[in-house]
């Protein structure tokens, strides 16, 4: 399975205090270290995968969330905006601490500028803290080869920037 520690996460939103932010980031982390492995699993079984989400409630425990529009084969995109509004909506009525959103992307690697497909997964916790991270993968034998990871500051979609 994909278990990555993501030491590269080091964005620091200039707004939240030094207090909240390790357990946002360690939330974020656990958050992701558990989501990952179904992707991996739908990688390795399937070659692909379709967005899919978790997030930490209210009481810690992740939850699973996957987002249906009624077709047998909605575009990544549909998927990816469902799954958005129902954080938010999970966000704003207090459900959910923090959220992670799973889907496929191709990116550079920036050490060569090769295009790689990857696993992203846009991170948002309600203390303000917000990356999305990118795992290149490649497929060798039907096994799942990643690489570095690669993160970048994330856009605060879910949870209103605190002040």
């Amino acid at each position: 399975m994909i278990r990555r520690t993501l030491l590269l996460l080091t964005f620091l939103p200039m707004f939240a205090s030094s207090e909240e932010m390790p357990d946002a980031k360690r939330e974020s982390e656990d958050l992701m270290n558990a989501a990952l492995p179904l992707a991996e699993r739908m990688l390795q079984e399937a070659g692909e995968f379709f967005p899919y989400g978790a997030a930490l409630g209210a009481d810690g425990k992740v939850i699973s969330i996957a987002g249906y529009d009624g077709r047998e084969k909605p575009p990544s995109a549909d998927v990816i905006r469902l799954l958005r509004q129902a954080f938010v909506a999970g966000g704003k009525d207090g459900r959910y601490r923090a959220t992670a959103l799973v889907y496929g992307v191709r990116v550079k690697i920036p050490e060569t500028e090769i295009r790689s497909d990857a696993i992203a997964v846009a991170l948002d916790h309600k203390d303000g803290y917000s990356v999305v991270v990118y795992l290149p993968y490649r497929l060798a034998a039907s096994k799942v080869v990643v690489g570095e990871l690669i993160a970048q500051a994330g856009a605060h979609e879910i949870f209103p920037v605190p002040h």
